[in-house]
């Protein structure tokens, strides 16, 4: 199904500013489809003056659906009796005298014209189904009535208001809760879900008739420092304005629209969405979060300190191998730490790793500075990562440029260089040392070393590979490391 962008840029003449107009109008449509119960299909004018095409097309929440397949990309020929060829050329609303079958089912049928300035740049087609036509109630006939004023505004370019533009996910609907104001603020009819709405606010009485900017200021508690936008002016209806009303625990989202006549203002309506269990659950989450991240505080800070600890013991025992035992244990501690760390600053279980590489690093340089002449660098980004992945690649990183430094490079200057890369969903990370080598005959799978034994089994818990051997270019070890992501 082509986009509505396409099919303007394809067939049609329209400006850039046209185009733009049309994506407002569109991103604002769904009121008036559930005002007016009906579905909304936009028609643009072919460069052959003789076609027009379905560019958009959308159904109502409120109503049952006229429109039971997409018709967007399909085009219609001009015809004088064709309510979409008149509105074109009349710049006028136009409707059908009796409704017309439709899939079998009676469907009333109206052509907005939709203009800027004196030009008409479309048409919107609205078909309302007319199955099981009765008496409206009075909800029905307060919204018939302001989709009607909302399609007048369309043919004189008063609606969409740009400055009212938002995410439609993030605005009432009018399933939510309608207010219908007067000209002078008053309510002369609101909803049953706006009026419950209020009734969180604290309202005891009813809506109809109150003045409701007044009556909403005096519902809200006064804050302990002056707002520039009172309840009073956002309520007014003179302007499209957005606001949350609180009190207490009652959270009430707002979206206010001005309604006019030509230059005459006849009222506003008001689009009301209770958001209270929205927001306890959104503050439940920002204190899970933080719970989280002290959690990871608090680890960290019991790794260092059992990292500390055994440093203390180390520096007293006089055991060349007890020594260099609690030295790795040290290391592989603080290794953990360090993811712990970024945890700590982070708002969800995913590592940015870079920064753990490089501290991780930062630490190989430190211990392989008392003998000068080694840098650990990185080449290549690892991205981000989930925790438990972060915590066993953090410690293999760990073994694996601490070997290189005591074993390949041994007491002597050189570089040990990590180059992480991601391809078809895997990681692969290759850490080489420029040192002496790998032993004539060695194997890693038969050695004993506790580090590469470690090694081991967290690539295999990572359901990743494992190779050791000689550096591709020169002397020197390169390992081999790939997870799946």
């Amino acid at each position: 199904m082509p986009s509505m962008s396409e099919i303007i840029s394809e067939h049609t003449d329209l400006s850039e500013g046209d185009h733009h107009w049309l994506k407002l109008l569109v991103s604002e449509w769904q009121l008036l489809a559930d005002l007016s119960f009906s579905d909304l299909v936009l028609w643009v004018g072919d460069r052959d003056p003789n076609v027009f095409w379905a560019a958009a097309q959308i159904r109502p929440f409120t109503g049952a659906t006229s429109l039971f397949d997409d018709v967007i990309g399909d085009l219609i020929a001009y015809s004088p009796e064709h309510l979409v060829s008149t509105a074109f050329l009349s710049g006028t609303i136009v409707q059908t005298s009796e409704g017309k079958l439709q899939a079998g089912l009676p469907v009333d049928t109206h052509a907005i014209p939709v203009k800027i300035g004196d030009r008409v740049i479309a048409v919107v087609e609205q078909h309302t189904s007319q199955l099981g036509v009765r008496t409206p109630s009075s909800l029905e006939k307060a919204y018939l009535e302001a989709a009607g004023e909302l399609a007048r505004m369309i043919t004189v370019g008063a609606f969409p208001i740009p400055s009212d533009a938002n995410h439609p996910a993030f605005s009432p609907r009018v399933g939510d809760g309608f207010i219908r104001l007067d000209p002078a603020g008053d309510v002369t009819y609101a909803s049953p879900n706006a009026l419950s709405a209020y009734r969180r606010l604290g309202l005891r009485g009813d809506l109809v008739d109150e003045h409701l900017a007044s009556l909403t200021a005096e519902l809200l508690p006064i804050g302990p420092s002056p707002v520039d936008d009172s309840v009073q002016s956002v309520l007014s209806g003179r302007t499209a304005r957005r606001t949350e009303l609180v009190s207490g625990e009652a959270h009430l989202m707002v979206r206010v629209l001005p309604l006019v006549d030509g230059r005459e203002r006849v009222g506003s309506i008001v689009l009301c969405r209770d958001v209270s269990d929205l927001r306890s659950k959104e503050r439940e989450l920002v204190t899970k979060d933080a719970t989280i991240r002290e959690i990871h505080h608090r680890v960290k800070n019991n790794l260092q300190t059992v990292a500390a600890l055994l440093r203390m013991q180390a520096r007293r025992i006089e055991s060349p191998e007890a020594k260099v035992a609690l030295t790795d244990a040290m290391s592989r501690v603080a290794s953990i730490a360090i993811v712990h760390e970024t945890l700590s600053q982070a708002f969800d279980e995913i590592v940015e790793f870079d920064r753990v590489a490089d501290e991780l690093l930062r630490m190989v340089g430190d211990v392989a500075a008392s003998w000068g002449g080694v840098s650990a660098i990185r080449q290549g980004s690892f991205g981000l990562l989930p925790a438990d992945v972060a915590t066993s690649l953090a410690m293999i990183i760990s073994e694996l440029c601490q070997n290189a430094v005591e074993h390949g490079l041994a007491h002597q200057s050189g570089e040990v260089r990590v180059v992480p890369s991601r391809y078809d969903g895997r990681l692969r990370m290759e850490i080489s040392d420029d040192g002496r080598g790998l032993p004539p005959g060695f194997d890693w799978r038969k050695s004993r070393s506790l580090g590469l034994s470690i090694v081991n089994t967290l690539v295999a818990e990572l359901e990743g590979s494992f190779q050791l051997g000689p550096r591709q270019a020169g002397s020197g070890t390169q390992t081999v490391v790939e997870i799946p992501l």
